[in-house]
């Protein structure tokens, strides 16, 4: 039985709930871009949705996007909301990205999507359950050649 929930026969809360499970279980979405200037890698938007919509797909759920502009004091967020849905059952998260008051070399909407692009990112991350374990330090065996501080 719950073979068949996973490979989405199942019916109601529970089966849609084990449906999102197989999809952030079987999810890989690895930071597959360099930023040389400051020396880390990352991921876009885009690069998540990619290995996530045939995943959604095989699940028979849909991914949705959306965004909303807050102001809070004198400063506007772009707060977006990655969901996933079945027409009957959907989970959701959101996050938010500060616009910042001006950007070189971009305009005003420039400016926006950049901090659309941002909050999408880490709501859909939020939403698939990506998480950075694999690349925290804190997770990795130290190397044998390294020992522990003495107090």
């Amino acid at each position: 039985m719950e073979t068949a929930i996973i490979n989405g026969n199942g019916r109601g809360e529970a089966g849609f709930h084990a449906r999102v499970l197989a999809v952030q279980a079987a999810l890989r979405a690895p930071k597959g871009l360099e930023n040389k200037f400051g020396g880390y890698v990352y991921r876009k938007a885009e690069d998540i949705l990619a290995a996530a919509k045939p995943l959604a797909r095989e699940q028979g759920l849909i991914i949705t996007l959306d965004d909303d502009i807050r102001q809070v004091g004198e400063r506007y967020y772009v707060c977006a909301t990655a969901r996933l849905a079945d027409g009957e059952h959907e989970v959701s998260a959101r996050a938010f990205a500060r616009e910042q008051a001006e950007k070189k070399g971009m305009d005003a909407a420039q400016v926006t999507g950049a901090a659309s692009s941002y909050a999408r990112k880490y709501a859909l991350q939020g939403l698939l359950a990506i998480d950075d374990s694999a690349d925290d330090p804190d997770t990795k065996e130290p190397s044998p050649d390294k020992k522990e501080p003495s107090l």
